[in-house]
């Protein structure tokens, strides 16, 4: 973070100071809420969750090198008290980002945000330094904590912004106002919660809503292949840039085809130029992230050359996507657990056939949440979808849901042993290990509450007879 006096920040978030001898003391270091990164020179955050209330921490923070505390009550060491923490967390991000030259770029959409978000940042800190969201913290306190992360050198801050109803993507754009806006779809995902695609629709929408008019700087990125999203143009006054497959596309792919091994390549075509791009991301789902990548670093000055480049070279920074691993034995095992919605789920089958293109494929899959009245349609349709790109075998993990998908699968035309309901993770890697044979590929999926990455690890310590080849 910028340097910033403990006085400064105590009238910036409104606090009270307690037991500081010295106001003046600077926080040079992050800002933190795992006190297990408590480190010389952070201010540590201490919320109260429902298990573990972060003020029982603040003494071992400070003995670690924390400068102060951010809390809700005093704690006996130095403290800023307020009557909030997370609103004092956002009026500090919204601080130092009002006080840092940065171009803030921030995305939303339905599916394949953090992908995206990890695809802008490879590209644009080729240009200049970039702070980008970690993982998924995309919520009222991860996108303060990552916007908290820049310092005065940054040039790009890129973050990812998540909802879980209306207002939420709003909020987020109050503490840290963007310049330049992405959506990139409107799907099934949350849909339980939000009540239909419409609804999603406009909670997606608040980002271009907040951005700057077009006089001003702002720029809208926008999906020409989904209607929802193209539909947004008329909810701002910032320049639109459309990205897709479209012809009417200012930044747009052409002959689009996957390698031998499921990677996408395509002609990438700008307003400035044209360059092939060929990625070593898996799935053709991936051309989209990659053209709304494309689009933000041409609104930012890049040449078609050097955007085609970094999105050829780039790969994945977050963990449990798209994760391909080949065993010493020859079997590839596809780590796509982090998270799944409907949308995402038939994209990674769709990559799955592409990468076992001869060879026999398995997809383990589970439940997909939060899809409301939707669930049994879904996951009926996911089942019906792996029969249809012949994947070998299915394996639905889990209780209703994964009934519903093996149902699918079977109404579809699969029978015997081609789909398999198994009760939980163990079960599928029991399955697997005494079933697989080199050569196999198998795709592991669900939503994160379900925890099959645990499949996946098991297959892959199964097989470490010998070093294990990530690609």
């Amino acid at each position: 973070m910028i340097t910033l006096s403990l006085a400064e920040i105590a009238e910036v978030v409104g606090g009270r100071m307690h037991d500081i001898p010295d106001a003046s003391a600077q926080v040079t270091g992050p800002v933190v809420r795992d006190s297990r990164e408590a480190g010389p020179g952070c201010l540590f955050v201490a919320f109260v969750g429902e298990r573990v209330d972060g003020h029982d921490y603040a003494p071992a923070v400070v003995e670690a090198g924390a400068v102060a505390v951010l809390g809700s009550r005093p704690v006996g060491v130095p403290a800023i008290v307020v009557d909030d923490v997370q609103a004092a967390l956002g009026a500090l991000a919204r601080h130092v980002v009002r006080r840092l030259g940065a171009t803030l770029v921030a995305l939303t959409g339905s599916a394949g945000k953090t992908s995206t978000k990890d695809l802008i940042a490879q590209v644009l800190r080729r240009k200049a330094p970039t702070v980008f969201t970690p993982g998924s913290m995309n919520n009222e306190v991860g996108l303060p904590l990552t916007a908290l992360t820049a310092t005065e050198e940054t040039r790009f801050l890129v973050l990812e912004m998540g909802a879980r109803g209306i207002g939420h993507i709003r909020y987020l754009c109050e503490l840290t106002p963007p310049r330049i806006g992405l959506v990139l779809n409107v799907g099934s995902a949350h849909i339980g919660e939000f009540g239909g695609r419409e609804q999603i629709a406009q909670a997606k929408g608040e980002l271009v809503e907040a951005l700057p008019p077009a006089e001003e700087g702002g720029t809208a990125i926008l999906n020409a292949d989904d209607a929802l999203v193209r539909a947004m143009a008329s909810r701002t006054k910032a320049k639109v840039v459309l990205f897709g497959e479209s012809d009417e596309a200012d930044v747009r792919a052409e002959n689009v085809r996957l390698t031998d091994t499921g990677q996408p390549s395509f002609s990438l075509h700008t307003p400035s130029g044209a360059s092939d791009v060929t990625m070593r991301l898996y799935g053709e789902h991936h051309v989209s992230n990659a053209l709304a990548a494309a689009a933000v670093a041409h609104e930012l000055g890049m040449s078609a050359d050097e955007i085609a480049t970094a999105l050829s070279e780039a790969g994945s920074l977050s963990r449990w996507r798209m994760e391909v691993t080949e065993r010493p034995d020859g079997v590839t095992v596809v780590n796509d657990a982090y998270n799944a919605n409907p949308e995402s789920m038939k994209a990674a089958l769709r990559a799955l056939a592409a990468i076992g293109k001869g060879r026999r494929t398995w997809a383990v899959l589970g439940k997909m949440a939060e899809l409301g009245d939707e669930a049994l349609a879904e996951h009926d349709a996911v089942g019906r979808l792996a029969v249809r790109l012949n994947v070998s075998k299915l394996v639905a993990v889990g209780g209703r849901e994964a009934r519903w998908l093996q149902l699918g699968a079977y109404n579809e035309g699969s029978w015997g042993e081609e789909s398999v309901h198994v009760s939980d993770a163990q079960a599928a890697v029991d399955l697997l290990r005494s079933e697989l044979r080199p050569g196999d590929v198998v795709l592991v999926k669900a939503s994160r509450s379900v925890g099959l990455e645990s499949v996946a690890v098991a297959l892959l310590e199964t097989g470490a007879e010998g070093e294990v080849a990530a690609r």
